[in-house]
This record gives C-alpha cells, sequence and structure tokens, in this order.
C-alpha cells in the first residue's frame, strides 16, 4: 500500500522477519523504520537472533498495511494472555493460601480440568487467563474448587495432640514398651502421654530424645532442636524414646519449610505445584517479597519420613529462581 514502510515490507516477507526487525536499509542507506517506501526502492530489512524478540508498540502508529497491523495486534494479544495467565495462577494460589484449603487436592490437573469445564473454559489456562484478565475472580474459583473437592477428610496432623498410649498397647501386655499414635517407643508407663514437639516438629528418620513434661507427658524433640542444649540441662526429666519400626499407617508429620528465591511471576504456583504433584497436605502458607525482589515462602505440611522430606527438599531446589530451603525451628 501508499506510505507503507520497511516495518510493513518485513511483514510481508514473513511473520517472524517482521516481528524480529531491528533496523533497515533502503537503497543502500539506513533509514527509520517509519520512513515512507516508493515503488521500486530496494529494500534490505535487518532482524534480531534474540528468541524473545518482538515488534515495538508504537508500530502499531505508523505501520499501513493490513497485514502488518493484523499480526502486531496478535503478537501483542498473545503477550497479554501470557501475562494474565501467569497473573491469573498466582491469584489462585494466594486466594487458596488466604483461605486455608487443601492445596495439595485443589492443585491437580484434574480438579482444575473439571472446574474449567464447569465454568465454560475450554481449558485450564484459559481459565487462569480469565482470572487474570478480571473476567472472573479467584475466589469464585477456589469455592468452586472446594464445592467439588473440599468435602473430604484432610489429611490430619494428630501428632500436635496428646495421644494415651494405653489405647494403643500392642496386645502383648508383658511387653516393657509400649507404642503410641505417633509411631514412637516410649519407655516405661503405658499411662504416659506423648506428643511430637512444636519447636522442632521430627519426622521418622530424625534422631529423637523424649523430654518428660511438667504434666507427666512425654514431648518428642529433634536431637539437633534448637531447646535440646536447655533441655538437657534436666537430666532427670530424659526418656529414652524411638520410632517404632512399623511406623504409623498413613502417618502424617508435620513439617515447615522456608523457600528462598528470586521473586517471578509464576514462582508461587510452581512452589504449589510440587506440593500437589507430591501429595503433600500443606496446612499453611505464608509469602513476602521484599523491595529488593527476594521471595519468601513459608509452608507447614504433612510428611510421612524424612526421606519423604529429602526428594521434597531436593525438587523445591531445583526449581528456578531458588537459592534456599531449608527446615524452620522456633
Amino acid at each position: 500500500p501508499a506510505e507503507s514502510t520497511p516495518v510493513d515490507f518485513a511483514y510481508a516477507v514473513h511473520t517472524e522477519v517482521g516481528h524480529r526487525c531491528i533496523g533497515a536499509k533502503v537503497n543502500g542507506k539506513l533509514v527509520a523504520l517509519e520512513s515512507a517506501l516508493k515503488s521500486g526502492d530496494r529494500v534490505e530489512v535487518f532482524t534480531s537472533k534474540d528468541q524473545n524478540a518482538g515488534p515495538s508498540r508504537d508500530w502499531q502508529n505508523f505501520v499501513v498495511s493490513p497485514r502488518a497491523k493484523a499480526k502486531i495486534r496478535q503478537w501483542f494479544a498473545k503477550e497479554r494472555r501470557e501475562e494474565h495467565l501467569e497473573a491469573g495462577r498466582d491469584a489462585l494460589a494466594a486466594e487458596v493460601q488466604r483461605g486455608g484449603l487443601p492445596m495439595h487436592r485443589l492443585f491437580t490437573a484434574q480438579s482444575m480440568k473439571t472446574v474449567a469445564t464447569q465454568l465454560h473454559y475450554p481449558d485450564v489456562d484459559a481459565l487462569y487467563t480469565a482470572i487474570g484478565a478480571g473476567s472472573v475472580s479467584a475466589q469464585h474459583v477456589a469455592n468452586q474448587l472446594m464445592a467439588a473437592f473440599g468435602d473430604q477428610d484432610d489429611a490430619v496432623d494428630a501428632l500436635a495432640a496428646r495421644t494415651p498410649i494405653s489405647e494403643i498397647i500392642s496386645s502383648r501386655a508383658q511387653a516393657k514398651d509400649s507404642e503410641t499414635g505417633t509411631g514412637v517407643l516410649v519407655e516405661g508407663s503405658p499411662d504416659v502421654m506423648a506428643k511430637m514437639a512444636k519447636c522442632c516438629q521430627p519426622v521418622p528418620g530424625d534422631e529423637i530424645f523424649g523430654f518428660v513434661t511438667r504434666g507427666g507427658g512425654v514431648s518428642v524433640h529433634r536431637a539437633d532442636c534448637t531447646n535440646a542444649e536447655k533441655l538437657r540441662q534436666e537430666p532427670e526429666r530424659l526418656i529414652d524414646v524411638a520410632w517404632a519400626a512399623a511406623g504409623v499407617p498413613g502417618g502424617a508429620f508435620a513439617a515447615t519449610l522456608q523457600v528462598e528465591a528470586l521473586d517471578r511471576q509464576g514462582l508461587l504456583f510452581e512452589i504449589t505445584r510440587v506440593f500437589s504433584e507430591q501429595k503433600l497436605s500443606v496446612m499453611s502458607m505464608n509469602s513476602h517479597a521484599s523491595d529488593d525482589h527476594i521471595a519468601t515462602v513459608r509452608m507447614t505440611f504433612s510428611v510421612s519420613d524424612t526421606k519423604q522430606l529429602g526428594q521434597l527438599l531436593t525438587t523445591l531446589r531445583n526449581t528456578e529462581g531458588v537459592f534456599d530451603v531449608y527446615r524452620v525451628t522456633a
């Protein structure tokens, strides 16, 4: 068309040539991209090798060909969709976190696909994009997920509750040791109450020791607990404990991890997806980002033993942008 520019010419050659156009020569001379071409001009287009190269928004102000206008609009529409997609994922993850909902069940491929269909979106990405664009609220989607998949019993952190050993003592009454519902063997009376210490949250596989509380129960601590040195100053209150070989059927032990990473779009979603893929029940999650764009995410969840915990740590450390993951103790 009349008044076409080097950018119009680039898009006429090929869409990718247009998208990657960074300069042009007309009749052997460098010209501005908005320069008007004349019939018979010899045009040479320079393109970027950057895989992420794309058109500039101001091109829309001077291109004249319908093809160039359409391709540039499509590029920015796709870019907005991708931004909305990431924003939608983050918004839904934050809404689930805020509501204390069971992430391990809600963030699965099947549950998200089901809710996307219920809300008349063609796929899960379209649903995330709609959330990011503001077409549907993250709260509404979270409510739909909860209504469809949140009515099952959550994995219970029974470890923090006091458990009478007498309720689960072996039928072999002559045995000296008794097994508690926490999967820990405690020497002594079957009337002893046992619980996992919240300060260090031991899980099977950790080295542990027992401490007799003022109420007569036994608090089970990790050997490297931050309170261990102080507790050992009262040796008369220490008691031998050990993990039961059989463990606890379906045992769920509370653990807390802190993840530190470079803040970026999609980070929270990727972290929660790791927990979902490993079928771990998240009980609480808090996150914040500092002024220097460092994100800190702290999650308390149920885990079966140190082996499963180790697999989780490895996966999280391999997540893009994550530079530290560690267990949290009081």
